[in-house]
C-alpha cells in the first residue's frame, strides 16, 4: 500500500464528552461481607477468570515491574497461573498483582510488580468479588468489556459483572448482590460505551447535525479539545505532536475526556514527524493524565518489524510504559472488492503483533501517487459496507473512524456530510453501518 497524508488535513481542533459516571460508597464493600482469601483458594496455582469466562493475564508474558494486567482468552501459559497466598497476595510469573503507586483513585490501573507486602498488593475475596483493602475497590475489567486487552483497574464496588472474579480453586462468582445494579458503570479509564462508528472532522456548517445524522457515536478532530465543535456524541481529545506535550494542554485534553489519543502520524514530515525516542522520552507525560491512552497512529507499516510502531511498542514495554490499544491510520489504493480484505487483513497482522485492541482512527480509499485518484461512487459505497460490517463483527476493533465527516471542498470525493443533513452516497453507506 502506498500512502501519503491528505495535503488538506487541518490544525486539529476539538469537542465534549460525557462520561457516565457512578459513585458506589465504601459501604457497598461492607455490604458484600470481605471474608478475606479461604483456605480452599490460598496457595492454590490456576487462572483466574471474569467476565465472558476471560482470564487475568500478565500481557505479553513479561514479567518486568509495570507491565499491563489485562483480560485475554485463556490460554493456559504462565501469563495467567496465578496463585493465591496466604498472605493476601496474588502471583504471577514470579511477582504480584499491584495497584500502580498504590492509588486509591477510580480507574487506578493494575499491574505486575515485585512483591512488596504493601496494601497496593493486598486481596480479599468476598461474593466473587476482589477487593482490595487498601483502597476499599474491586478489581474491575474497564469500560465492561470483555475484549482481549481490556485493562484491569480498581473501581468502586458494583456488583457488575465486569467485577466478578473465579479464582483458582474456587466456586463459579455470581454477578454480585441483588442489591446492587447488574452492571458496572462505564469506568473513565476503560474502553467507553459509546458505539464503534465514529467519525473524524474539522469544522464545516452542519457539524454538529451530521454527527448525529451519521449515527457517530464518538468523534475527535485531531485536537485536545472540541470547543468550537460541540456534537452530541463523546469526544476523544489527542496529543497530536511534540508540541502539544504541555501541562496546560494535557490538563484541557483531561477535562474533555477519559480516553486520550496519541501522536498522528509520527512516521511522517509533514503530521507528528518524531523519532521513536523523542515519543517514548514524552510518553509519561500523557501516562500522567491517567487516561486510558491509545499508541501514536503511524501512518503505515504497524506491523511490520523494526518500523516505527515495532519500535515503539518495543520501546515501551522495556521501559513499563502504558499502552492500552493501538490506534491505526489506512488508505488502500487499490478500489477493486479485494480492498476490505487487505484493510482486514492489515489489522488482523497489527493485532496479533501486538496482542492489543485496535482504535482505526483514520481509513479510507485513495492513491495519492497515480490516477485515478478517488473510487468511483460504487466502489467506495461497496468497500465501507463491507468494511464496517468487519469492523463491527470483530472483538478486538473496539472503534473506528471514517476519514473523513465533510464533505466540502477538497473533500468531496470521500466525505460523508456536505452538510448537516446532507450526506454523499458515501454518507448514506456509513449511516446504515
Amino acid at each position: 500500500m502506498t500512502y501519503d497524508p491528505p495535503a488538506h488535513r487541518p490544525a486539529r481542533r476539538r469537542p465534549r464528552r460525557r462520561t457516565l459516571a457512578i459513585a458506589v460508597s465504601v459501604a457497598v464493600v461492607a455490604a458484600l461481607g470481605v471474608l478475606g482469601l479461604t483456605n480452599a483458594t490460598a496457595a492454590t496455582a490456576g487462572p483466574i477468570t471474569g467476565i465472558a469466562a476471560k482470564c487475568v493475564d500478565v500481557a505479553g508474558a513479561n514479567s518486568a515491574n509495570g507491565t499491563a494486567v489485562q483480560l485475554y482468552t485463556c490460554n493456559g501459559t504462565g501469563a495467567q497461573q496465578w496463585t493465591v497466598e496466604s498472605d493476601g497476595s496474588l502471583r504471577a510469573l514470579g511477582k504480584c498483582l499491584d495497584v500502580a503507586a498504590a492509588s486509591t483513585a477510580d480507574g487506578a490501573k493494575v499491574q505486575l510488580y515485585a512483591c512488596n507486602g504493601t496494601g497496593a498488593q493486598q486481596w480479599t475475596a468476598s461474593a466473587g468479588r476482589l477487593i482490595n483493602p487498601n483502597s476499599g475497590k474491586c478489581l474491575d475489567a474497564s469500560g465492561n468489556s470483555s475484549a482481549d486487552g481490556t485493562r484491569l483497574q480498581i473501581w468502586a464496588c458494583t456488583g457488575g459483572a465486569n467485577q466478578a472474579w473465579k479464582l483458582p480453586g474456587a466456586a463459579t462468582p455470581t454477578s454480585g448482590p441483588t442489591s446492587g445494579p447488574t452492571s458496572g458503570p462505564a469506568s473513565p479509564t476503560g474502553p467507553p460505551a459509546a458505539k464503534k462508528k465514529g467519525v473524524s472532522t474539522w469544522q464545516f456548517p452542519g457539524l454538529s447535525a451530521a454527527v448525529t445524522n451519521v449515527g457517530a457515536g464518538w468523534y475527535y478532530n485531531w485536537s485536545p479539545s472540541n470547543d468550537s465543535m460541540p456534537a452530541a456524541a463523546e469526544f476523544v481529545p489527542m496529543i497530536w505532536g511534540a508540541a502539544n506535550v504541555t501541562d496546560a494542554t494535557l490538563a484541557k485534553a483531561k477535562s474533555e475526556g477519559t480516553v486520550l489519543l496519541g501522536f498522528n502520524e509520527p512516521d511522517l514530515a509533514g503530521q507528528a514527524d518524531m523519532s521513536v525516542e523523542q515519543a517514548l522520552s514524552l510518553w509519561p507525560r500523557l501516562e500522567s493524565t491517567g487516561m486510558r491512552l491509545g499508541s501514536p497512529a503511524v501512518a503505515y507499516g504497524g506491523n511490520t518489524p523494526g518500523g516505527w510502531l515495532d519500535r515503539f511498542m518495543t520501546g515501551a514495554r522495556q521501559q513499563g510504559r502504558r499502552v492500552d490499544f493501538i490506534t491505526l491510520h489506512w488508505y488502500g489504493s487499490d478500489f477493486s472488492a479485494a480492498a476490505a480484505g487487505q484493510f482486514a487483513g492489515y489489522l488482523k497482522a497489527v493485532h496479533d503483533r501486538y496482542n492489543l485492541p485496535i482504535w482505526v482512527t483514520e481509513y479510507g480509499l485513495m492513491n495519492f501517487t497515480g490516477t485515478p485518484k478517488y473510487p468511483t461512487t460504487a466502489q467506495i459505497t461497496a468497500f465501507i459496507t463491507a468494511t464496517t460490517t468487519q469492523l463491527q463483527a470483530t472483538t478486538w476493533i473496539e472503534r473506528y473512524a471514517w476519514f473523513s465527516l465533510p464533505a466540502v471542498g477538497d473533500s468531496l470525493p470521500y466525505g460523508l456530510y456536505k452538510d448537516g443533513t446532507t450526506p454523499t452516497p458515501a454518507g448514506e453507506a456509513y449511516r446504515a453501518a
